[in-house]
């Protein structure tokens, strides 16, 4: 028998119909260092599909880690609401163990104040980013398309305003498209069915070189269909993966040995946009945001319980995602507040863009203008 491991770490995800690739995260956390009910380390819960209904399961679900004496870091894959209430009471009651957040819900002020340490991908950043990167790959038009309700998020505004001024600098037309909401009365696929009648109509209007930039996941995919029959260009999904839109966009499955394993994921998905045409003019981040991040952040609590690292070193950081994403590159910045004031325990980021056919872009290598991180 191997002696039982000497601390736990607590990994909270969704379930695989809500957040798969958070949870194959944690599938691969349990296979690198064991589960804690086999002697090895990771507790690994999830919280309920209905969160929102179901707020005080999820708080007691989290708070519940603290009872095992051995747990010193909690990793909550996704931050859905009701963390922020869990923290604080894991903090009252064990205020030895760290807490690390991904991708919160709550307030970030909120969040940031509870946790050790949280980290977002970066929104502000890609509004330049992949406006540049659109021009790199050959496009002279970018189609912003997204919905009142999406318009009304501080973070999407304004990151559509980084986009539109980022276009103005580069040269390139700036296009702003209203589609329909999925959750209003068309639903999902009244949604989509808008963008796939559409698409072939900006194309022929705008031409095909316009790189489009949907911000709802419901819309990636029949975007992405078109884009790959009819021409223009598309940088990346709202929130990259190969995994988002290009399945179903494409008819790709995936067996049970491929799921979580990036690079075979990204080879079948790759093989396939060639075959239809779309080699060089569609891009994704080669690895799943959710899923690197997740098993990151088991790492680099692992690294800080043992003395090895501190939980602010965003350098310390980026070494455990470059472990886990072997080829990519990842950069970010401290996320600043609306005063102005920027937090230490706070970092967004983000992967750099992979055009398929052509590999990286190498846009992580690029410094961000000032001027864009003051765009309101």
């Amino acid at each position: 028998m191997a002696a039982e491991a000497p601390y736990h770490i607590g990994v909270i995800t969704g379930t695989v119909s809500q957040s798969e690739d958070g949870l194959r995260g944690a599938e691969e956390a349990i296979k690198l260092y064991g589960a804690a009910d086999k002697g090895g380390e990771i507790v690994h819960v999830t919280y309920p599909d209905n969160f929102m209904q179901e707020m005080e399961t999820t708080i007691s679900q989290m708070v519940s880690l603290a009872d095992d004496p051995k747990m010193k870091a909690i990793v909550v894959g996704e931050a859905i609401p009701g963390t922020v209430e869990a923290f604080r009471r894991i903090r009252e009651k064990r205020p030895d163990i760290l807490l690390l957040a991904n991708s919160p819900h709550e307030d970030p002020e909120m969040i940031g104040e509870v946790s050790d340490l949280v980290v977002n991908p970066d929104s502000i950043a890609r509004g330049y980013l992949i406006v540049k990167a659109a021009k790199e790959m050959g496009a002279n038009k970018f189609m912003h398309i997204s919905f009142p309700r999406h318009m009304s998020y501080e973070l999407l505004s304004k990151r559509r305003n980084v986009m539109k001024v980022a276009a103005n600098d580069l040269g390139m037309e700036f296009i702003e498209m209203t589609a329909p909401d999925p959750v209003s009365d068309v639903g999902v696929a009244g949604a989509q069915q808008y963008i796939l009648e559409q698409v072939p109509n900006w194309i022929k209007k705008y031409g095909d070189k316009t790189a489009f930039f949907a911000t709802n996941d419901a819309h990636t995919e029949p975007l992405l269909k078109r884009v790959a029959e009819q021409g223009g260009y598309f940088v990346e999904a709202d929130l990259p993966s190969p995994t988002m839109g290009y399945p179903g966009a494409l008819g790709i499955q995936f067996s049970e040995d491929e799921k979580g394993n990036w690079p075979k994921i990204l080879e079948k998905v790759e093989k396939t946009v060639g075959e239809k045409g779309g080699a060089g003019r569609m891009g994704t981040w080669a690895y799943s945001y959710n899923f690197s991040v997740t098993v990151s952040l088991v790492d680099l609590a692992k690294e800080v319980v043992e003395g090895k690292a501190q939980i602010d070193d965003f350098d310390a950081l980026k070494e455990v995602l470059a472990k886990n994403t072997p080829g990519a590159q990842w950069n970010g910045s401290n996320y600043v507040d609306v005063r102005g004031v920027e937090k230490e325990n706070f970092y967004l980021l983000y992967q750099d863009t992979y055009v398929l056919g052509n590999g990286y872009l190498k846009m992580t290598e690029l410094e961000v203008p000032e001027k864009y991180f003051s765009i309101k």
